[in-house]
């Protein structure tokens, strides 16, 4: 004769199972976030002056950071984390830094310099028109 599991195990594995289901895609659903600015049109994001040689900027209104690795050049990205889609808040050892769990971008290259993202962040466009800086 073969034991069957009672009704508190049987209740038991359903919930488990269930509550698995939903972290797997609650994760799922994180990475899959896009990571672009709310807009493609360019905008004015002010004087180029305000990036510093060798350091970078966060424009927090418009989800932006923008660094000037050498004198003249610049370059942009998306402030979201690619990992859950937050945004990144300050920039510590040229670093872009994400609040939620901790992911770390290089602000010269969006690279990621420490997880848990795994994809750099997305690169805009930007150019300079009046000594402003354009970007999209």
């Amino acid at each position: 004769m073969t034991a069957s599991p009672d009704r508190r195990t049987v209740l038991r594995g359903a919930a488990l199972v269930g509550a698995a289901c939903f972290g797997a895609a609650a994760c799922a659903s994180g990475e899959q976030k896009s990571s672009r600015p709310a807009s493609d049109a360019p905008i004015e994001l002010g004087p180029a002056s305000e990036v510093p040689v060798g350091g970078a900027k966060i424009y927090g209104d418009q989800r932006l950071l923008v660094s000037q690795p050498t004198k003249g050049e610049f370059k942009c990205f998306s402030t979201v984390c690619t990992h859950m889609g937050a945004i990144l808040n300050k920039i510590e050892k040229e670093q872009g830094v994400c609040p939620l769990h901790g992911s770390r971008f290089q602000v010269a290259t969006g690279e990621v310099a420490q997880g848990p993202a795994t994809r750099p962040l997305e690169e805009v466009p930007v150019r300079i028109k009046g000594g402003k800086l354009i970007a999209g």
